[in-house]
């Protein structure tokens, strides 16, 4: 049975394992009978509300049971769900809404301290001409009655594969968010070719540390959950200490996420306490024993984006990667086309040459919320990605940065990507980022530095050993040490605020030596 819908993907569940947990939370949990029998209730009193086939309809909520059962009910119907981070500001929530041309918004009324329902007073409702309804989900909707229910039941057996699914908005690391479309099929083929490279399998137990309204906590997360017939453990508030009694209770057997979610939860006292002995291998690495690790640097580094639908390249995450191809993100999924490009003028580059990364075929995005096909695509049908990369002959694919990170220094170009991944090979390094700094000599790289152990660096010493192994021009020369990961700036996309951070990074060097001016003509 093709299952390349949503209501296909849940009706499989419920018929095939509809005992199995489809998610988990501290404190409730939904087998998939019980998901798809509560998804459908609710999208009924969707329907009896208004909702309609086509209609975008805005989820705004923290992770949960609840969550779940809300986008569910909304895809089902052939509605288009639109999730909004529960971080927008009354401003970026109205641009959003706007952009997506929402008809219907449910949102929870508070979270985290912050009160949704009195913050949309701030919204211009003149600017959302599309917008109908606000459902809070504090108050209940109607239960439906037996029509409602019928045309619930008719609207579901007419979604197709090529229908939209879901608007995701995203953005880079500065500028505007973008609405991204994906249809069912699209995204449910691109998520199901990656699962076996991510090793979730029927019966995963898998913990994600993201939020479900942006790509990598719903793609990677829900989606790969039901397509693969696994368990999705989610969180609406990750902490530490209390993430670690969830996961022992849970029985998880995949940590997946960033690194750094990973790394915070080593840290933590408790972990050495905490038995999390169902981990597979394919978790990441700050989590497994050394005996289930990979070799430092062996492991693929998945790759991939919004527009993607999430991972699009990847090797198999429980194993090493052939020597030679070790700091390369694996090799392209089935279904998922890449070039790569001379950036200026889209010609194709022989392999091993650097240029922009190109991604085709029938899984990519759709299209976004505003754009013509032809501000999206490629005459000849692809994606520039903003990327840039290099294919070697074996089709494996090395990242080498974003087009506008590419720097030229003395001359030379350096990709900050590069002195990344360099940098967090030193000794006593668990994480680094590394931006551009605009001074009045010129462009200078500049360093945020995680260090494995509180007060376990020095700048002298970073600057030392990085000489061991980049050349003179790739050395950063303003630093910042982080205490933890907190400190890095995130934009409310999830992505990295570089801008914020090259203000940091200024601001610590300046600290440093203070004879420093602002402005350096060094």
């Amino acid at each position: 049975m093709s299952t390349e819908t949503l209501p296909l993907l849940l009706a499989r569940g419920a018929a095939e394992y509809p005992q199995r947990q489809a998610v988990v939370e501290p404190d409730a949990s939904l087998t998939y009978a019980e998901l798809a029998k509560q998804s459908a209730a609710r999208a009924a009193a969707l329907v009896a509300a208004g909702v309609n086939r086509g209609h975008r309809v805005a989820l705004q909520r923290p992770n949960g049971v609840d969550w779940v059962i809300d986008a569910c009910a909304v895809m089902r119907t052939g509605a288009v769900l639109v999730p909004l981070s529960t971080l927008l500001k009354p401003a970026e929530l109205q641009a959003q809404l706007a952009v997506a041309g929402v008809r219907h918004l449910l949102a929870a009324p508070a979270f985290r301290g912050r009160r949704y329902r009195e913050e949309f007073a701030a919204v211009d409702q003149s600017a959302l001409p599309s917008l109908r309804n606000v459902w809070w989900t504090d108050t209940a909707l109607a239960p439906a009655g037996t029509r409602a229910q019928d045309v619930a039941t008719a609207l579901e057996q007419r979604v197709a594969p090529a229908d939209d699914m879901v608007v995701i908005f995203t953005s880079g690391s500065s500028g505007a968010p973008k609405g991204v479309i994906h249809t069912h099929g699209g995204a449910i083929r691109a998520n199901a070719a990656g699962l076996a490279v991510r090793c979730i399998h029927a019966g995963t137990r898998l913990y994600l540390p993201m939020p479900l309204f942006w790509a990598g906590g719903f793609a990677a997360g829900l989606l790969s959950a039901l397509n693969a017939g696994a368990t999705l453990l989610t969180e609406a508030e990750p902490e530490p200490g209390h993430t670690l009694a969830f996961l022992a209770r849970a029985g998880v057997t995949l940590f997946r996420g960033w690194p750094d979610q990973a790394a915070a939860l080593a840290a933590h006292p408790d972990f050495a306490g905490t038995d999390l002995s169902s981990l597979a291998p394919g978790s990441l690495d700050a989590v497994l024993p050394a005996a289930l690790r990979g070799s430092p640097g062996s492991r693929a580094n998945l790759f991939g984006m919004t527009e993607s639908f999430g991972p699009y390249c990847g090797y198999p995450l429980d194993r090493d990667m052939p020597g030679d191809k070790w700091g390369s993100c694996g090799q392209p999924f089935e279904g998922m086309r890449v070039r790569i490009v001379d950036p200026g003028t889209s010609a194709p580059l022989p392999v091993g040459a650097t240029g922009a990364i190109h991604i085709g075929g029938r899984n990519i995005l759709r299209g976004i919320c505003g754009r013509e096909r032809e501000e999206i695509f490629t005459a000849d049908g692809w994606y520039d990605t903003g990327d840039l990369g290099m294919l070697d002959a074996d089709g494996f694919l090395y990242y080498r940065g974003r087009a506008d990170d590419m720097i030229r220094i003395s001359g030379a170009t350096v990709y900050p990507a590069e002195v990344e991944a360099a940098l967090q090979e030193l000794p006593g390094v668990a994480r680094a980022c590394v931006v551009a700094l605009a001074l009045e000599g010129g462009i200078v790289l500049g360093a945020a530095v995680l260090p494995e152990a509180p007060g376990a660096l020095a700048v002298a010493q970073l600057e030392k050993s990085a000489r061991e192994r980049l050349s003179a021009f790739k050395i950063p020369t303003r630093w910042l040490l982080l205490d933890s990961l907190a400190q890095l700036p995130r934009s409310a996309t999830g992505k990295l605020d570089k801008v914020r951070l090259q203000s940091l990074i200024l601001s610590a060097s300046r600290e440093q030596d203070p004879s420093r001016p602002a402005r350096d003509d060094s």
